[in-house]
């Protein structure tokens, strides 16, 4: 399929929307390849809109963890409020010149997304450039409803929930993706100046911030990282019913964003929890043994089961 036919298929016309979409869509491919990996088994017509959700989060995420910039913390933090300001300004106005925020709009308006889960996740955004750690897992919670539940609740309208629970179940699911994230990235994180491990864990375990800066995996470390992983498991566990509440043509989609992430925490097992000095991946194999049956099944519900 070619990169305009999903926005044929989506209706979506305007040579300056099509731009904002595909420049979207581009954000989505470089950056994001599970999570894109995972678009492909949605009708094409529905994809635009989540490259459009994902080109936001991006480049936000761009403005706070571009390690190249010369910009200060300060500067950095101007630019995000700056951007992010606008943004929600045409979310409400309910349209945008930025090259980002237009695909975003028509997104929003296209699926009535709430304008509060932007909000949130702005807010979360400009934590990251003040906010280095955080006590207890309450208080990551606190961060990680804007960075990642949210994320799930903005995709909720687009896969068409069958039942309203679909909404908390995706929540979690966010959460857990992120938490994935968190774990394999503990390493890359610190060389940012940021643990998203809650301290009381570390404290728990007897580790400390130098401890993970030496890069070793000593057995306190693994422990704590093996409780980590425990506990997104028991978040995936509670999130998986909430799949079957999605329309049948989302349903696989989200699966296979499912068996992937959460693939993520069996590398790091396998890894025996060296995740300091360098970054676990599942395997390109596993992506496409996963990935290209679920997109035979997809294709059968998209011709089989009516929208709307």
């Amino acid at each position: 399929m070619s990169r305009t036919s999903a926005l044929d298929a989506a209706g979506i016309d305007d040579p300056q929307l099509r731009a904002s979409y595909a420049l979207c869509r581009s954000l989505h491919a470089e950056h994001g390849k599970t999570y894109y990996l995972a678009t492909l088994l949605l009708p094409p017509a529905k994809r635009p809109y989540v490259h459009a959700l994902y080109g936001f989060a991006r480049y936000a995420d761009e403005i706070v963890d571009d390690l190249a910039s010369t910009l200060s913390a300060e500067e950095k933090a101007q630019q995000l409020v700056s951007w992010g300001e606008r943004v929600l300004a045409d979310l409400e106005d309910r349209r945008s010149d930025d090259p980002v925020g237009r695909a975003l709009v028509h997104t929003a308006r296209t699926w009535d997304i709430p304008v509060e889960h932007f909000t949130a996740f702005l807010t979360s955004m400009r934590m990251d450039l003040t906010i280095t750690g955080y006590p207890t897992f309450a208080d990551l919670s606190s961060y990680m409803h804007g960075s990642a539940a949210v994320i799930g609740l903005q995709m909720v309208p687009i896969l068409e929930p069958q039942d309203d629970r679909a909404y908390a179940h995706a929540a979690d699911l966010g959460v857990a993706f992120q938490l994935s994230n968190f774990i394999r990235d503990v390493g890359e994180d610190l060389r940012r100046g940021r643990v998203y491990l809650p301290q009381q864990d570390l404290d728990r375990f007897g580790v400390t911030r130098d401890d993970l800066a030496r890069g070793t995996t000593t057995a306190p470390v693994r422990e704590l990282l093996r409780f980590e992983v425990e506990r997104t498991r028991d978040l995936y566990a509670r999130a998986r019913p909430g799949i079957d509440l999605l329309h049948p043509s989302s349903r696989e989609c989200i699966r296979t964003a499912f068996e992937l992430y959460g693939g993520i925490l069996d590398e790091v097992g396998r890894a025996d929890y060296d995740v300091l000095r360098r970054r676990v991946r599942v395997p390109v194999r596993r992506r496409l043994q996963v990935a290209l049956p679920a997109y035979a099944r997809a294709r059968r519900t998209w011709r089989a089961v009516p929208h709307g």
